[in-house]
Protein backbone atom coordinates (compact mmCIF):
# COMPACT_ATOMS: atom_id res chain seq x y z
CA UNK A 1 0.00 0.00 0.00
CA UNK A 2 1.55 3.34 -0.60
CA UNK A 3 1.30 5.76 1.79
CA UNK A 4 -0.35 9.34 2.05
CA UNK A 5 2.30 11.29 1.15
CA UNK A 6 2.51 14.45 3.72
CA UNK A 7 4.06 17.97 4.72
CA UNK A 8 4.27 20.76 6.75
CA UNK A 9 3.26 24.46 5.75
CA UNK A 10 5.86 26.41 7.88
CA UNK A 11 5.22 30.37 7.75
CA UNK A 12 7.42 33.08 9.26
CA UNK A 13 5.08 35.24 11.68
CA UNK A 14 5.37 37.84 15.06
CA UNK A 15 7.68 39.88 12.65
CA UNK A 16 5.62 43.08 13.57
CA UNK A 17 7.06 45.23 16.15
CA UNK A 18 6.65 48.07 18.53
CA UNK A 19 3.94 50.55 16.61
CA UNK A 20 4.31 48.78 13.35
CA UNK A 21 2.45 46.17 11.91
CA UNK A 22 4.02 43.45 9.15
CA UNK A 23 1.87 40.82 7.97
CA UNK A 24 -1.87 39.35 8.55
CA UNK A 25 -0.83 36.90 11.51
CA UNK A 26 -4.27 35.97 12.51
CA UNK A 27 -5.80 35.76 9.05
CA UNK A 28 -2.54 33.07 7.73
CA UNK A 29 -2.58 31.15 10.91
CA UNK A 30 -5.75 28.54 9.61
CA UNK A 31 -4.24 27.73 6.70
CA UNK A 32 -0.54 27.09 7.93
CA UNK A 33 0.70 24.27 10.25
CA UNK A 34 3.71 25.37 12.09
CA UNK A 35 4.82 29.10 12.83
CA UNK A 36 8.04 30.26 13.02
CA UNK A 37 7.97 33.21 15.59
CA UNK A 38 10.63 36.32 15.71
CA UNK A 39 12.39 36.45 18.70
CA UNK A 40 13.05 40.36 19.13
CA UNK A 41 16.45 40.33 16.88
CA UNK A 42 15.65 40.83 13.36
CA UNK A 43 11.81 40.99 14.23
CA UNK A 44 9.15 41.19 17.03
CA UNK A 45 9.60 42.00 20.88
CA UNK A 46 7.69 40.43 23.71
CA UNK A 47 4.32 42.06 23.52
CA UNK A 48 4.27 40.29 19.71
CA UNK A 49 5.90 36.99 20.59
CA UNK A 50 2.78 36.53 23.26
CA UNK A 51 0.38 37.67 20.96
CA UNK A 52 1.67 35.32 18.17
CA UNK A 53 2.39 32.70 20.07
CA UNK A 54 -1.57 32.34 21.94
CA UNK A 55 -3.03 32.71 18.33
CA UNK A 56 -0.76 29.72 17.46
CA UNK A 57 -2.21 27.78 20.30
CA UNK A 58 -5.62 28.83 19.16
CA UNK A 59 -5.11 27.71 15.62
CA UNK A 60 -3.05 24.36 17.12
CA UNK A 61 -0.33 25.49 14.80
CA UNK A 62 3.42 24.15 15.69
CA UNK A 63 5.03 27.08 17.31
CA UNK A 64 8.72 27.61 16.38
CA UNK A 65 11.87 29.44 17.34
CA UNK A 66 12.58 32.17 14.34
CA UNK A 67 16.03 33.66 15.53
CA UNK A 68 17.84 36.01 13.58
CA UNK A 69 20.64 38.26 13.30
CA UNK A 70 20.46 41.56 15.86
CA UNK A 71 19.57 44.02 12.63
CA UNK A 72 16.45 45.47 12.80
CA UNK A 73 17.31 48.18 10.50
CA UNK A 74 18.21 45.30 7.90
CA UNK A 75 15.31 42.86 8.88
CA UNK A 76 17.86 40.02 9.53
CA UNK A 77 18.31 39.70 5.73
CA UNK A 78 21.78 41.01 5.91
CA UNK A 79 25.05 39.57 6.39
CA UNK A 80 27.26 39.46 9.04
CA UNK A 81 30.75 38.56 10.01
CA UNK A 82 29.84 36.44 13.34
CA UNK A 83 31.74 33.74 14.78
CA UNK A 84 30.14 29.79 15.49
CA UNK A 85 30.54 31.20 19.17
CA UNK A 86 28.70 34.32 18.72
CA UNK A 87 26.04 32.45 16.31
CA UNK A 88 25.68 29.62 19.37
CA UNK A 89 24.89 32.38 21.96
CA UNK A 90 22.45 34.16 19.73
CA UNK A 91 20.26 31.08 18.97
CA UNK A 92 20.31 29.90 22.74
CA UNK A 93 19.40 33.86 23.64
CA UNK A 94 16.60 34.10 21.13
CA UNK A 95 15.54 30.20 21.62
CA UNK A 96 15.13 30.99 25.53
CA UNK A 97 12.93 33.69 25.44
CA UNK A 98 10.37 31.61 22.95
CA UNK A 99 10.04 28.91 24.93
CA UNK A 100 9.79 31.22 28.05
CA UNK A 101 7.00 32.92 26.74
CA UNK A 102 5.19 29.76 25.22
CA UNK A 103 5.43 27.87 28.74
CA UNK A 104 3.55 31.21 30.09
CA UNK A 105 1.33 30.68 27.64
CA UNK A 106 0.65 27.44 28.74
CA UNK A 107 2.11 25.97 25.66
CA UNK A 108 5.47 24.26 24.40
CA UNK A 109 7.81 24.51 21.74
CA UNK A 110 8.19 22.27 17.91
CA UNK A 111 11.37 23.45 16.78
CA UNK A 112 13.33 26.23 15.49
CA UNK A 113 14.55 27.78 11.97
CA UNK A 114 16.77 30.26 11.61
CA UNK A 115 15.74 33.43 9.71
CA UNK A 116 16.87 35.39 6.41
CA UNK A 117 20.61 35.71 6.38
CA UNK A 118 21.67 33.38 9.08
CA UNK A 119 19.73 31.06 7.79
CA UNK A 120 21.26 31.38 4.40
CA UNK A 121 24.82 31.44 6.18
CA UNK A 122 24.07 28.19 8.02
CA UNK A 123 23.01 26.21 4.99
CA UNK A 124 26.40 26.86 3.62
CA UNK A 125 29.27 27.32 6.47
CA UNK A 126 29.42 23.77 8.43
CA UNK A 127 30.48 26.07 11.37
CA UNK A 128 28.34 28.29 11.80
CA UNK A 129 25.61 25.54 11.22
CA UNK A 130 27.52 22.96 13.57
CA UNK A 131 27.10 26.15 16.28
CA UNK A 132 23.15 26.35 15.88
CA UNK A 133 22.57 22.58 15.74
CA UNK A 134 24.43 22.29 19.08
CA UNK A 135 22.52 25.24 20.74
CA UNK A 136 19.30 23.41 19.82
CA UNK A 137 20.98 20.64 21.89
CA UNK A 138 21.99 21.94 24.72
CA UNK A 139 18.98 23.80 25.17
CA UNK A 140 15.92 21.49 23.76
CA UNK A 141 17.13 18.37 21.81
CA UNK A 142 13.51 17.08 21.47
CA UNK A 143 12.85 20.23 19.00
CA UNK A 144 13.34 19.73 15.25
CA UNK A 145 15.65 21.64 13.37
CA UNK A 146 14.58 23.23 10.04
CA UNK A 147 16.90 24.12 7.55
CA UNK A 148 17.12 24.66 3.46
CA UNK A 149 16.43 20.95 2.22
CA UNK A 150 20.21 18.58 1.87
CA UNK A 151 21.83 21.81 3.84
CA UNK A 152 25.18 22.00 5.75
CA UNK A 153 22.35 22.69 8.54
CA UNK A 154 20.19 19.48 8.24
CA UNK A 155 23.50 17.50 8.36
CA UNK A 156 24.54 18.93 11.46
CA UNK A 157 21.46 18.17 12.95
CA UNK A 158 21.79 14.92 12.22
CA UNK A 159 24.76 14.37 13.50
CA UNK A 160 24.07 15.48 16.67
CA UNK A 161 20.51 13.13 16.64
CA UNK A 162 18.15 15.74 16.10
CA UNK A 163 14.47 15.50 13.78
CA UNK A 164 15.39 17.77 11.73
CA UNK A 165 13.05 18.95 8.31
CA UNK A 166 14.52 19.88 4.97
CA UNK A 167 12.78 22.87 3.78
CA UNK A 168 11.47 23.78 0.63
CA UNK A 169 10.21 27.47 -1.03
CA UNK A 170 6.78 27.98 -2.47
CA UNK A 171 7.98 31.35 -3.97
CA UNK A 172 12.09 30.67 -4.40
CA UNK A 173 13.56 30.11 -7.43
CA UNK A 174 16.35 27.17 -7.06
CA UNK A 175 19.57 26.72 -8.70
CA UNK A 176 21.59 23.63 -10.16
CA UNK A 177 23.76 22.74 -7.05
CA UNK A 178 19.77 22.80 -4.42
CA UNK A 179 20.40 26.67 -3.21
CA UNK A 180 17.83 28.93 -3.62
CA UNK A 181 18.63 32.13 -6.25
CA UNK A 182 19.92 34.96 -4.39
CA UNK A 183 17.69 38.12 -3.85
CA UNK A 184 19.81 40.02 -5.27
CA UNK A 185 18.90 38.19 -8.74
CA UNK A 186 15.66 39.82 -10.13
CA UNK A 187 14.52 36.13 -11.08
CA UNK A 188 14.90 34.73 -7.24
CA UNK A 189 11.21 34.89 -6.34
CA UNK A 190 8.45 33.64 -8.33
CA UNK A 191 5.38 35.86 -8.65
CA UNK A 192 3.14 33.62 -10.51
CA UNK A 193 0.69 32.24 -8.02
CA UNK A 194 0.38 29.29 -10.30
CA UNK A 195 3.80 28.72 -11.04
CA UNK A 196 4.81 28.76 -7.39
CA UNK A 197 1.43 26.02 -6.99
CA UNK A 198 2.72 23.86 -9.54
CA UNK A 199 6.39 24.14 -7.98
CA UNK A 200 5.49 22.68 -4.61
CA UNK A 201 3.47 20.38 -5.69
CA UNK A 202 5.62 18.57 -7.99
CA UNK A 203 8.47 19.23 -4.61
CA UNK A 204 5.81 16.93 -2.16
CA UNK A 205 4.90 14.56 -4.80
CA UNK A 206 8.02 13.59 -7.10
CA UNK A 207 10.82 15.48 -4.83
CA UNK A 208 12.17 17.51 -7.68
CA UNK A 209 12.45 21.14 -8.91
CA UNK A 210 13.56 22.68 -12.18
CA UNK A 211 16.35 24.97 -11.49
CA UNK A 212 17.04 28.08 -12.82
CA UNK A 213 19.66 26.53 -15.32
CA UNK A 214 16.96 24.32 -16.96
CA UNK A 215 17.85 21.10 -14.65
CA UNK A 216 15.45 18.59 -12.63
CA UNK A 217 17.61 18.93 -8.84
CA UNK A 218 16.40 16.38 -6.11
CA UNK A 219 15.18 17.93 -2.98
CA UNK A 220 13.73 16.32 -0.27
CA UNK A 221 10.39 18.29 1.09
CA UNK A 222 9.49 17.73 4.67
CA UNK A 223 8.47 21.38 5.12
CA UNK A 224 7.20 24.38 2.97
CA UNK A 225 8.10 27.95 3.48
CA UNK A 226 5.34 30.76 3.27
CA UNK A 227 6.26 34.17 3.83
CA UNK A 228 3.25 36.04 5.92
CA UNK A 229 5.11 39.67 4.62
CA UNK A 230 3.50 39.68 1.34
CA UNK A 231 0.86 41.64 -0.56
CA UNK A 232 -1.15 38.47 -1.57
CA UNK A 233 0.54 35.98 1.53
CA UNK A 234 -3.03 35.35 2.57
CA UNK A 235 -4.79 34.66 -0.71
CA UNK A 236 -1.80 32.48 -1.39
CA UNK A 237 -1.92 30.30 1.57
CA UNK A 238 -5.39 29.32 0.74
CA UNK A 239 -4.95 28.33 -2.64
CA UNK A 240 -1.68 26.32 -1.06
CA UNK A 241 -3.26 24.71 1.53
CA UNK A 242 -6.40 23.72 -1.02
CA UNK A 243 -3.67 22.72 -3.66
CA UNK A 244 -2.49 20.27 -1.52
CA UNK A 245 -5.82 18.89 0.31
CA UNK A 246 -6.92 18.17 -3.25
CA UNK A 247 -4.16 16.67 -3.97
CA UNK A 248 -4.31 13.83 -1.40
CA UNK A 249 -1.49 15.42 0.82
CA UNK A 250 -1.88 15.47 4.38
CA UNK A 251 -0.84 18.38 6.06
CA UNK A 252 0.51 18.36 8.99
CA UNK A 253 3.89 19.69 11.12
CA UNK A 254 6.84 16.99 11.70
CA UNK A 255 10.24 15.92 11.18
CA UNK A 256 12.48 13.06 10.57
CA UNK A 257 14.72 11.45 12.85
CA UNK A 258 18.18 10.68 11.18
CA UNK A 259 18.67 6.81 9.83
CA UNK A 260 20.19 4.72 13.00
CA UNK A 261 23.82 3.75 12.14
Amino acid sequence: MIPTPSVDLNCDLGESFGAWTLGDDAAILPFVTSANIACGFHAGDPAVMKRTVRLALRHGVAIGAHPGLPDLVGFGRREMAISPEEAFDMVVYQLGALAAVARAEGGQLHHLKPHGALYNMAATSAPLAEAIAEAVYKVQPELTLYGLAGSELIWAGEKLGLRVAHEVFADRTYQANGTLTSRRQPDALITDADVALAQVLRLVREGRVRSQQGADVAIRADTVCLHGDGAHALEFAQQLNKALTEAGVRLEAGGRKPAAA
